[in-house]
């Protein structure tokens, strides 16, 4: 029964995938070749890899020097979780902010501050967790060894950061490939805004699926050189007891330089959003009535939406922890690589595949929450796999030998115990559907909005003050998932 259950979320987790070739294929190789070999695809390649380019050593270093700042020196305790503070700024959000207080901004610079403000958190928070694991006593050696501090940190810390480093740079990745309203904001064309404008314009499915199958190409050559430079390689402690507290060290001179730079980039990613929507409530027009509703449609597909997410979730992680083998593997990767797709891409695949096969889910609550868990099926895997790794086996074999059948024993020894994971997964999959953008618009029910769109509405008709309301109201939904990740790392802990 449960690989059956995760065999089934598998194949609709493939449907986006699915849709891309059975698009190729019907499209024909003369098509294809007229589709994609033309100057605007190089363009948006071009566009899209100079954003990389820029974002994502930039977000490296911007998040491993917090977490080193952090950890390794003598700095306020607060400055660990501001530097979290920025993710509960949706991207689209700190693009309308700084669209309001810099009407000029445009192009790669515009995008790449905007990604790289929203984004720097993804790369600290591994890494801050990563430092806080270590063994002060490697350090120590290295100093013993005669290793200046700056040798410490090039020959023995920062080989520890690697996995950490590569993970959140590729989840920056995977961002700057699916994000929309952010670049929309700031006029500058990537794939998955010419996807959504073709989309749109035209309803050419023929052009927009050609252009989400470049971006799926992407999406998988950025997976495989991840995983090409993440190698086998890894760094564990051995041996008994625990690591002690790390050193921290006095600034000294540089602390004015570095508290410079520090109030630079909090003020940059958190003060003008503060100011502008500050700004435009200020302004005191009448509250808009939709957002009662928006708030309603919001928090009713969230929750529909985790939940169905969790449900999804629970047998891929099940059998990753208590049937480990080849094909459970293979299952939770299919899921894991689909669900790395744009939301973009997904909302066009579920809309095609709605009108031309099922048209009475077209438009439907239901087709929305199907893509919901899509998108946001790794997040509530990754923790429940957590918390079901962290359940014995035997407390279920010992309570079935006390009498109790499988359900009885579900009920009263092994949810009790994933509770905390269920509901980890759950506030996860919640505040990502909240802030979800691109496969809403496309696959919302006629007359539904929720904040995102009702937002994104208002502020493409520069009716700033109208929209700050919604934008105010999507970070007070944000601030919840922001507190858990920063309580994972143990960011909470003196």
């Amino acid at each position: 029964m449960t690989i059956a259950a995760a065999v089934l979320v598998v194949a609709l987790c493939l449907v986006p995938l699915g849709f891309i070739v059975a698009a190729t294929v019907d499209a024909g190789p003369a098509l294809v070749r007229r589709l994609v070999w033309r100057p605007r695809i190089g363009e948006l390649l071009v566009n899209t890899l100079s954003l990389m380019v820029v974002v994502v050593p930039a977000t490296v270093l911007i998040g491993v020097g917090a977490a080193l700042l952090v950890e390794r020196t003598r700095v306020p305790g607060w400055l660990s979780a501001a530097f979290v503070a920025p993710l509960a700024v949706p991207a689209f959000v700190m693009s309308y902010a700084w669209a309001t207080v810099w009407p000029s901004i445009a192009g790669l610079a515009g995008a790449s501050l905007i990604a790289t403000l929203s984004y720097f958190p993804f790369v600290y928070l591994p890494v801050l967790a990563t430092l806080r694991r270590l063994d002060p006593s490697l350090e120590e050696s290295g100093r013993a060894l005669g290793l200046t501090p700056g040798g410490v940190l090039r020959r023995v810390v920062l080989p520890q950061l690697r996995l950490p480093v590569l993970g959140g740079a590729l989840l920056v990745a995977l961002h700057l490939l699916a994000e929309y309203g952010a670049f929309a904001f700031v006029r500058y064309d990537t794939f998955t805004t010419a996807i959504y404008d073709q989309f749109r314009s035209t309803f050419a499915a023929p052009a927009a699926s050609m252009l989400a199958g470049v971006l799926v190409l992407l999406c998988l050559l950025v997976l495989g050189g991840e995983s090409a430079v993440r190698g086998r390689q890894r760094h564990a402690r051995i041996g008994s007891g625990v690591a002690r507290r790390q050193r921290r060290i006095v600034l000294g001179w540089w602390a004015l330089p570095v508290t410079i730079a520090v109030a630079a980039l909090l003020i940059a990613a958190l003060g003008v959003p503060v100011w502008s929507l500050g700004h435009w409530l200020s302004v005191g027009v009448a509250l808009d009535p939709a957002i009662v509703s928006a708030l309603g449609s919001t928090l009713g597909l969230a929750l529909v939406g985790a939940l169905a997410t969790c449900l999804a979730a629970g047998p891929i992680a099940w059998l990753s922890v208590r049937r480990p083998a080849r094909w459970s593997r293979a299952l939770e990767g299919l899921a894991f690589v689909c669900s790395s797709l744009p939301g973009i891409v997904v909302g066009l695949a579920f809309v095609t595949v709605a009108i031309r096969w099922v048209q009475p889910l077209y438009q439907t609550a239901a087709l929305l929450i199907a893509a919901y868990v899509v998108l946001f099926l790794p997040r509530a895997v990754a923790s429940l796999r957590a918390g079901m790794a962290q359940v014995p086996v035997g407390l279920g074999e010992a309570a079935r030998s006390l009498g109790q059948g499988p359900v009885r024993s579900l009920v009263r020894v092994s949810i009790p115990l994933l509770a905390p994971a269920f509901g980890a997964a759950a506030s996860m999959a919640f505040l990502g559907i909240a802030g979800e953008l691109t496969a809403t618009l496309l696959l919302s029910p006629t007359g539904t909005s929720t904040l995102a769109t009702r937002f994104w509405s208002l502020s493409s008709e520069l009716d700033y003050p109208a929209s700050a309301p919604y934008a105010l109201l999507l970070i007070a939904l944000s601030v919840p998932m922001t507190i858990i990740l920063f309580r994972q790392t143990g960011g909470d802990r003196p």
